[in-house]
């Protein structure tokens, strides 16, 4: 039976792991700022967001430098840290590079994908699609992302997961809110579980277009906030 077409529910051992405190602040802190939350151009004091997360400074501390990393952030001397600026034409430059490399990496995934690992990746499937029914944005992303890298591991070229995740991490994807609260959020998540159809069947063709498709439904989610600001 296709992925797609499937009701059953994740296995929790896989996907359902608890976070430690540092990267519990770090996926709330990079959520708020992919989606807007924290605009661009804010300067955010860490023991102020220790404060309104309900932690102290360290675990902020440690998660902000792990976004310096990312290129979400950068240092402020004397006043803690500022969420970067993003263009119209940095964020066509992100799409680009992962259309260049995503979509065409799938021709060699496809067929690859040892059956033993189809039920894991199916699980972030149908989690991340619950996630995008339930307006959980924290958890969609995570779990997108999980997705994606697990995904292109079967490449065997850790160099591409490696830069594929951290192009994923850098995209913001300000109108990513109001889609999930029209309930259009999970047509995206959908076609998780259409191109493990395709991946499982060696289509690797169709695997491209699926996620060639994919990728440019997240660059249009800046346009839509862009829009309607």
């Amino acid at each position: 039976m296709p992925f797609s077409d499937g009701d059953a529910a994740p296995r929790e051992p896989l996907v359902q792991r608890s976070l430690s405190l540092r990267e519990t602040v770090l996926e709330r802190l990079r959520t708020a700022i992919i989606t807007g939350r924290l605009g661009e151009g804010d300067v955010l004091s860490t023991p102020a967001l220790g404060a309104r997360l309900g932690v102290s400074a360290t675990p902020v501390r440690e998660a902000m430098m792990d976004l310096v990393r990312e290129g979400l952030v950068e240092s402020v001397k004397n006043k803690g840290f500022r969420v970067t600026s993003m263009s119209e034409t940095d964020l066509d430059d992100l799409a680009q590079i992962r259309l260049m490399l995503e979509p065409p990496a799938m021709r060699i995934v496809a067929g690859r994908i040892p059956e033993e690992d189809l039920p894991d990746l199916l699980d972030l499937a149908h989690v991340c699609l619950a996630a995008a029914e339930n307006d959980h944005l924290e958890e969609y992303l995570r779990f997108d992302r999980e997705f994606h890298a697990r995904v292109l591991q079967h490449t065997g070229n850790a160099q591409l997961v490696e830069l594929a995740t951290s192009l994923r991490r850098r995209t913001r994807l300000y109108g990513i809110a109001t889609v999930s609260r029209e309930g259009r959020l999970h047509g995206s998540a959908r076609e998780h579980l259409e191109l493990l159809d395709l991946l499982a069947a060696g289509d690797g063709g169709g695997a491209e277009r699926v996620l060639h498709r994919h990728i440019s439904h997240a660059r249009a989610l800046w346009a839509t906030a862009r829009e309607e600001s």
